[in-house]
C-alpha cells in the first residue's frame, strides 16, 4: 500500500472534520431549537444550523477558526504502519491547510512568526496510546481558540468531594457566559494528576452526544451537571435561553489521597471530529464522527 493513500485518508479526515458537523451534534442542536422558548436564542440556533448546512453543502469550514489540530492515536503494537504515522499526520496537516483550506493557527511563542501550515514546535498535537492488535485509529479534534481559552484546571482539596466537583464545573462553565460560543459540550476529567485530568477532559469530548459513561455513578454525574448548567439561562451564544450546554461527558482516574485534580475542557457548539481507521491489510476507513458509519476504502 502506498504512503500517499494513508496521507490522503488523514487529509480527508481533516476535511470532513472541518466541513461536516457530526450527526449527533446536529441532532442535539435541532433538539435544542425545538425546546427553545426565547426568540433571540431560537434565532441563534437557526443561524448555527443554517451555517452547518451551508458548510456541508459547499464543503467549506464550519467556522473561520479551524482550530489547533489534536490527534488521538490508538496504535496497535503489531501494525506495519506504526513507525510512519507521525510523518503521515504532519504531511496531511500541511496539505489540508492549503487544500481545504485551514486557517494557519500556530505561532512561535517568542517571535510570533506563523509558519503558515499549522505545524511548529509540538504541533500538530499527537496523543499516543499503544494498544494490542494491528489496527490504528487516528481521531482528529480541531479545537478553536475561543473554547480552548475557557478550558481550565482546578486542583481541589479531596475534602471537596463530588459536591465540590459539581460546584467547580457549574460555576466555571456559567462564568464563561458567551465566550466559548455556547451551546457547549463540556469534557470533565477527574483524578490522576494535573496533566491526566486535563487529558481525560479533552478525550471526553470525542464521545458522541447522547452516549453516557458506562459507569452508573459517572453517568449520573453527567446528567446532573448538564441539568445544573442548563438551569443557568446563559443560553446560545450567551444571549439567554434554555440550552447552555448540549452534553457533559465525564472521564475519571484513581487519584492520590491528598489530591483531587479537575480538568474542564470546554468545546464550542462546533464539536468537530473525525476518525481514520487503518487496518494491517491496508484497508482505510474514514468516519465523520466517532462511532459513526464511514466509508471503507479497499487496499
Amino acid at each position: 500500500m502506498s504512503s500517499d493513500r494513508i496521507q490522503d485518508a488523514v487529509t480527508d479526515a481533516l476535511r470532513v472534520a472541518a466541513t461536516i458537523l457530526p450527526c449527533d451534534v446536529v441532532e442535539a442542536l435541532k433538539r435544542a431549537r425545538a425546546r427553545e422558548t426565547s426568540d433571540l436564542a431560537a434565532a441563534q440556533l437557526d443561524a448555527i444550523l443554517e451555517n452547518v448546512a451551508i458548510a456541508h453543502e459547499d464543503s467549506i469550514p464550519i467556522c473561520q477558526d479551524t482550530g489547533v489540530l489534536t490527534f488521538f492515536v490508538e496504535a496497535g503494537a503489531a501494525s506495519p504502519f506504526l513507525a510512519k504515522i507521525r510523518g503521515f499526520i504532519a504531511s496531511a496537516v500541511i496539505e489540508a491547510t492549503e487544500r481545504i483550506p485551514l486557517r494557519p493557527n500556530t505561532v512561535d511563542l517568542f517571535t510570533g512568526v506563523n509558519p503558515g501550515d499549522n505545524t511548529g514546535r509540538c504541533m500538530p498535537i499527537i496523543d499516543w496510546e499503544i494498544v494490542d492488535g494491528d489496527e490504528i485509529q487516528i481521531t482528529v479534534l480541531p479545537k478553536g481558540g475561543g473554547s480552548e481559552n475557557m478550558s481550565t484546571l482546578v486542583m481541589l482539596s479531596p475534602s471537596a468531594g463530588l459536591t465540590g466537583v459539581k460546584r467547580a464545573v457549574v460555576e466555571h462553565v456559567v462564568s464563561c457566559r458567551g465566550k466559548p460560543c455556547p451551546p457547549t459540550i463540556v469534557g470533565v476529567g477527574i483524578g490522576g494528576g494535573a496533566d491526566v485530568a486535563m487529558k481525560l477532559g479533552k478525550k471526553a469530548l470525542l464521545r458522541a452526544i447522547g452516549s453516557a459513561n458506562p459507569e452508573p455513578q459517572a453517568a449520573e454525574l453527567e446528567r446532573e451537571l448538564l441539568e445544573l448548567i442548563n438551569m443557568s439561562g446563559v443560553g446560545p451564544m450567551g444571549l439567554g435561553g434554555e440550552t447552555t450546554c448540549l452534553a457533559v461527558h465525564v472521564e475519571y482516574a484513581h487519584r492520590h489521597p491528598a489530591s483531587l485534580p479537575l480538568g474542564i475542557a470546554v468545546q464550542c457548539w462546533a464539536d468537530r471530529r473525525a476518525r481514520v481507521t487503518l487496518k494491517a491489510d491496508g484497508t482505510i476507513r474514514v468516519d465523520a464522527a466517532v462511532g459513526a458509519a464511514g466509508t471503507t476504502v479497499a487496499a
